[in-house]
């Protein structure tokens, strides 16, 4: 399991396949198949991450749980949205029929940015420590407010589906499993380690691509090397 944020991780369910899979099912169009990784094999890897022959990579799945913030996980499902024949599934826990104790995203006082000078999106440079440490501050003392109406307002009988309502939506953590395939995943890598990414999602990219390297080695040395600047 990756730690990630204050609360958060993400934690590698099982996958299918190896780097070894990816081969194969591209080898299969002349009738071949390899029995052990080899430097031939590696070059294929690389032949088709570099031409964007994109299929093999379906053959290889990756299952994650991962615990987020809501404002991290609705951008995570665009990718969902988007994958059309990618072959991503997703499952996330409902506060209609769980009523765990809330938990909610609180940046510390160092993690405050401000806004970009040259952008309506995004962020910009880290606040002052003493200026984060109020917003912190207040946001805590938000979550606790919003915590205590939600429970109260069960006690007095309202259905949790209603209930919810009170609960500050975009830092509150959620519970959801990802399964997708190894092209998604990489995708997903692609989008997101990008440094114009929002920086809470980019943490969980890295966490992801951990987890790549750890399955698919050869595979994430020919992506990487792919993305390397003046790659050809």
């Amino acid at each position: 399991m990756k730690k990630v944020l204050d609360k958060g991780y993400v934690r590698l369910v099982d996958k299918m396949g190896s780097d070894l899979s990816i081969v194969n099912a591209a080898r299969v169009s002349f009738d071949k198949e390899s029995y052990a990784l080899n430097e031939k094999d590696e070059s294929l890897i690389a032949y088709l991450i570099r031409e964007g022959h994109t299929s093999p990579f379906r053959h290889a799945n990756m299952q994650f749980e991962i615990y987020s913030p809501l404002m991290m996980a609705r951008q995570h499902w665009k990718h969902v949205v988007g994958s059309d024949h990618t072959m991503d599934s997703w499952n996330e826990s409902s506060r209609r029929y769980v009523t765990e104790v809330p938990e909610f995203y609180i940046p510390s006082p160092a993690e405050w940015r401000g806004a970009p000078e040259d952008s309506k999106q995004g962020s910009g440079e880290n606040l002052p420590e003493s200026k984060g440490k109020n917003w912190t501050e207040a946001i805590q003392l938000h979550a606790e407010l919003s915590e205590n109406l939600y429970n109260q307002a069960m006690t007095d009988g309202v259905c949790a589906e209603q209930a919810r309502l009170f609960l500050p939506a975009y830092g509150l953590y959620i519970r959801y499993y990802w399964s997708a395939s190894l092209q998604s995943v990489l995708h997903f890598l692609d989008q997101r380690l990008d440094l114009h990414a929002q920086k809470e999602i980019q943490v969980y990219a890295e966490a992801v691509e951990v987890y790549v390297v750890q399955e698919f080695p050869a595979v994430y040395e020919a992506w990487r090397k792919a993305h390397e600047p003046n790659a050809k």
